[in-house]
């Protein structure tokens, strides 16, 4: 069985939540190569239903969108969002700060003074 993990990322399309299904139903059609006839007879769909899915004028259940990739041999899988550009940024910085300190001159200090306890008198 074939991954599509990069589908299960619907937060990084650039089109709006409510297409994002039908977006993601067009991929799984064009990876197959099948018609929509045939893409809805191996999911168990009616093909007016898979239109309309594929369409964005009905949203398709969870299970429905994984019904309709298993009917061609893939499956979804879940990945983290790629090129988070401030995920990338925040590991530049600390390689860049990690680097630094390795650079800085380090003087060993010894074992800490304490100053000696004062004791009050009650």
């Amino acid at each position: 069985m074939k991954l599509i993990g990069e589908f299960a990322n619907i937060g990084t399309m650039k089109a709006p939540a409510d297409v994002a299904a039908a977006e993601l139903i067009g991929e799984i059609a064009r990876r197959s190569g099948l018609k929509q006839a045939e893409l809805a007879r191996r999911a168990g769909l009616d093909r007016s239903v898979l239109s309309a899915y594929a369409h964005g004028r009905r949203q398709p259940s969870v299970a429905a969108v994984v019904r309709i990739a298993r009917g061609v041999g893939l499956r979804l899988e879940l990945a983290p969002a790629p090129g988070d550009a401030s995920l990338e940024r925040s590991g530049k910085v600390l390689s860049m700060v990690l680097d630094l300190a390795g650079s800085l001159p380090f003087k060993g200090r010894g074992e800490l003074e304490y100053p000696p306890l004062i004791r009050l008198r009650t």
